[in-house]
């Protein structure tokens, strides 16, 4: 009986905590390898994506996809912005692992691996695409091929970009101001070697008993206030995040220690990102809760940190409730995409060319919420936009969670087809200030309705 009533003790000192979930940051897919870039405003995370089915239990990875933000609380699903598929010159199916966009020029370079392919590059007019493949081949073309993994990119202060990557080793290149080929007049034809040294990238036992260094995979390249950072995945599996610093871009690099250490609900392999976005500086990750503990369906994470006086970074601890606050409040009057999302329960999104992305699989229950709603003076009008080949259900808008004041219901009928869109719209409750919003899905057993957008009047 005591052990019962401390449970319970347990479940209600944890109801805020779970009432708080950001992380994992998507719920509609598996999600890995973030790769987050700042531009015009907007946080744009490019991720690789495990699928629902593992096949040969092994990384499934057909796709390459985007989210945006421009409050880190609430992202856009922009759908699979670029595939195995845009790649002609090689009929490889399966291992679309981490990749990493960068802007130059108005164009966005999106550089891929392709597991036992090397890496490649894409490039596109908009950060979401559609990208397409500028060279017809692999960009890097190494001896050291299923090696050839994790591009990371930065262009520094003078305009010289550089690619670092690889597993178990570090290499990098000069690329030239087209961003799709690089200088080859140094190292080995273009791609330089760097020492792996206990002093780089710290120390530890290799696995055929030698003296190695820490640095595994996963490399994540910037510059800040003078300081080149390498953020990296260490110490083989399972891995945990460690750091070096440089005077330089190529070095010499002097380990740091480490950032995020092990934990039980982290996947076996991990790939960090780290930005700063409005005065706050953002740490990225991938972790398996989301799945349940299964290591090739992950889901990525973030956590906002403060760097210390000297420019070291802290360690910094995995956790349920994430990004706790905005850096800016989502206006609802005007069309709000119903992918934008902070955290949903049993919802997937699909993509037409004639749609875009919108909310799909609704059942009875499932909901979405939205943070840091800015209600003004308040509405009187939900409108959304809805397709359903079903019985159709209803639409509830709650406040500030799903169990939360009801303002409204909103009938959705059976629209003939699951993309022949509709309006609705209905009456809801005048309500002021900034508050998160949850859409609550009713209704009976199977699929109800898709949803586009949303908005309020």
């Amino acid at each position: 009986m005591k052990t019962k009533i401390t449970m319970l003790w347990i479940l209600i000192l944890l109801m805020p905590m779970l009432a708080l979930a950001q992380n994992p940051i998507v719920q509609t897919f598996f999600t890995a390898d973030p790769a987050p870039m700042v531009y015009d405003g907007t946080v744009y995370l490019y991720t690789s994506h495990d699928e629902d089915s593992t096949v040969n239990n092994f990384f499934t990875m057909y796709d390459w996809r985007c989210y945006s933000s421009k409050d880190m609380v609430n992202w856009t699903d922009h759908g699979a912005v670029a595939s195995l598929k845009n790649f002609t010159w090689m009929d490889k199916t399966n291992g679309a692992w981490a990749p990493h966009c960068i802007e130059r020029n108005g164009k966005f370079y999106l550089y891929v691996p392709i597991h036992g392919e090397g890496i490649a590059v894409l490039v596109s007019d908009a950060p979401t695409g559609p990208f397409i493949d500028p060279i017809g081949k692999r960009l890097i073309d190494s001896d050291h091929i299923w090696q050839d993994i994790d591009p990371t990119v930065a262009i520094d202060d003078d305009g010289q970009a550089y690619l670092y990557w690889g597993n178990p080793k570090l290499w990098y290149v000069s690329l030239n101001d087209d961003m799709v080929s690089y200088d080859r007049s140094i190292g080995d034809n273009g791609i330089v070697t760097k020492e792996m040294s206990p002093e780089a990238f710290g120390s530890k036992d290799g696995r055929d008993g030698k003296p190695g260094t820490t640095y595994t995979e996963g490399p994540w390249f910037f510059k800040r206030n003078n300081l080149y950072y390498m953020i990296y995945a260490a110490e083989g599996i399972p891995e945990y995040i460690a750091y070096s610093t440089s005077p330089s871009p190529v070095g010499p690099w002097t380990y740091k220690g480490h950032i995020m250490e092990r934990a039980d609900h982290l996947a076996f392999t991990n790939h960090a990102g780290i930005i700063d976005f409005k005065g706050n500086s953002y740490f990225f990750y991938h972790d398996q809760d989301l799945s349940g503990g299964k290591g090739f369906q992950r889901s990525v994470s973030v956590e906002q940190f403060e760097y210390n006086a000297d420019g070291s970074i802290p360690t910094i601890i995995p956790t349920k409730a994430g990004v706790k606050k905005s850096v800016a409040n989502l206006n609802p009057f005007k069309r709000v995409e119903a992918e934008t999302i902070a955290w949903s329960e049993g919802l997937k999104t699909a993509e037409n060319s004639q749609t875009g992305v919108y909310v799909t699989k609704i059942e009875n229950g499932n909901y979405l919420k939205v943070r840091s709603v800015d209600l003004g003076k308040g509405a009187k009008t939900f409108e959304a936009s809805v397709a359903s080949a079903s019985q159709g259900g209803k639409i509830e808008i709650r406040l500030d969670s799903p169990e939360g004041e009801l303002l409204g219901t909103i009938e959705v009928k059976s629209t003939g087809g699951w993309q022949n869109w509709t309006g609705v719209k209905g009456k809801i409750k005048k309500v002021t200030g900034v508050h998160d919003l949850c859409l609550v899905f009713k209704g009976s057993d199977g699929e109800l309705f898709n949803i586009d957008w949303w908005m309020l009047k």
